[in-house]
């Protein structure tokens, strides 16, 4: 289940929904929020995102792009 982004944990593996010019999707990394923002869980370098939505990131989802929209539950 997608919560809002105010609510994401610090220093968690996490899945992020973003809202860009294509419509809303999940990042198919798993992503940490740190005090400095967010960063790329597997590299540690830091992204320039601004999520809308998070839920746990699970190991079956990586990375698949299965075309599950936004929302939907695979």
């Amino acid at each position: 289940m997608w919560k809002p982004i105010t609510s994401a944990p610090f220093d968690r593996d996490l899945e992020l929904a973003v809202l860009d010019e294509e419509g809303e999707h999940a990042l198919v990394f798993p992503c940490i929020k740190g005090r400095e923002g967010w960063k790329n869980a597997a590299t540690g370098a830091r992204i320039d995102i601004h999520p809308t939505h998070w839920r746990d990131w699970a190991i079956e989802r990586a990375p698949a792009n299965d075309g599950t929209p936004f929302g939907a539950h695979p």
